[in-house]
């Protein structure tokens, strides 16, 4: 536990709802934790707070005063400073399309309240353990060695791991952290089928069952990105019943 809380003393966390009494629940358990924990009230505030602090990861409410969730992550997602904090969200309705909506909003993981605080804190320490999963060049040992980069359809879709960039059909791709990681794991597995359930412990951190509709909706985000007609997909195949393939030719 110590050595937990120690590993999480600098990670910032922005919590975001207009129930003050979650947002203390919530402040208090993830303290316990060791997470710096900043709360905002409103959608408008939310923004402000993200801008002026930076987090680590955002949790959000979708039904906020002012700006709702939605909103609020949309915009969060079109900044630049922001583009890539990890975005927890939740909300009270449990309607398919609110969760949808979220995740294609670039929203990485959704909980639907009343929630476990011990699943919460669990999802946050994956969110932040796959954060910190992503390669960067200063990574590399010795610093000379050339980097792996991925490309497939002669080259029509290439993946630069540790400059964690994207081409597609020659032209720069804005990728979420959760969509960039998906593209790799599929591309570096290459005619592969890999289920459901393996994407979600690989991507996510996931190593317990949970919705699977989750990695649905980021392959349909990411194919919205990457595929000439995602109605007709080249690149990603659907394996049905079963969870999705990078296609040839390689």
């Amino acid at each position: 536990m110590a050595s937990a809380v120690t590993q999480a003393k600098s990670r910032a966390i922005l919590v975001v709802d207009d129930e003050p009494d979650l947002v203390k629940l919530l402040s208090f358990n993830l303290g316990q934790e060791g997470y710096l924990v900043r709360t905002a009230l409103t959608g408008r505030e939310a923004l402000e707070s993200a801008l002026a602090l930076l987090p680590d990861l955002i949790i959000l409410d979708v039904m906020l005063p002012e700006l709702d969730g939605l909103e609020v992550c949309r915009r969060l997602r079109s900044s630049a400073q922001t583009a890539a904090v990890p975005i927890l969200m939740l909300s009270a309705r449990r309607e398919e399309l609110d969760k949808v909506l979220g995740l294609e909003l670039g929203a990485d993981d959704y909980m639907v309240k009343p929630f476990s605080v011990r699943e919460l804190v669990a999802r946050v320490r994956a969110l932040l353990r796959r954060q910190e999963r992503v390669p960067v060049a200063e990574s590399r040992a010795g610093g000379d060695q050339p980097e792996q980069v991925l490309s497939s359809f002669s080259g029509e879709i290439v993946l630069y791991p540790e400059r964690y960039q994207v081409l597609v059909r020659s032209a720069p791709c804005t990728l979420t952290h959760k969509e960039f990681a998906l593209l790799h794991l599929l591309m570096a597995n290459k005619g592969r089928v890999l289920t459901r359930e393996l994407l979600l412990e690989k991507v996510w951190g996931y190593e317990t069952e949970v919705d699977t509709r989750t990695v649905d909706v980021h392959v349909r985000f990411l194919r919205q990105k990457i595929e000439r007609d995602p109605a007709k997909p080249e690149y990603i195949e659907t394996v049905r019943g079963v969870g999705y393939r990078f296609a040839g030719p390689f």
